[in-house]
């Protein structure tokens, strides 16, 4: 990724967090307390119209590599 990119992405994720500064503490304590395998995420987006979509996933060993595949890109 280059500089610029990392600059602007930056500033949006900045933004974002003003705007929604309890996701940021959310990601903060997710990132502090881990998971692990069977662990369930819950997923739940509302619309303005009151219509809803749900789903979860339960995180297996496999999701677990990924995972740690990802957070060596970052470095």
């Amino acid at each position: 990724m280059d500089f610029g990119m990392m600059l602007k992405l930056g500033g949006l994720w900045a933004k974002f967090s003003k705007n929604h500064p309890k996701f940021p503490q959310f990601v903060k304590a997710v990132q502090k307390n881990g998971f692990n395998a069977d662990t369930v995420i819950d997923l739940t987006i509302t619309y303005p119209d009151g219509n809803k979509i749900d789903t979860n996933i339960k995180i297996t060993e496999d999701d677990l590599k990924l995972f740690e595949e990802l957070k060596k890109l970052k470095k």
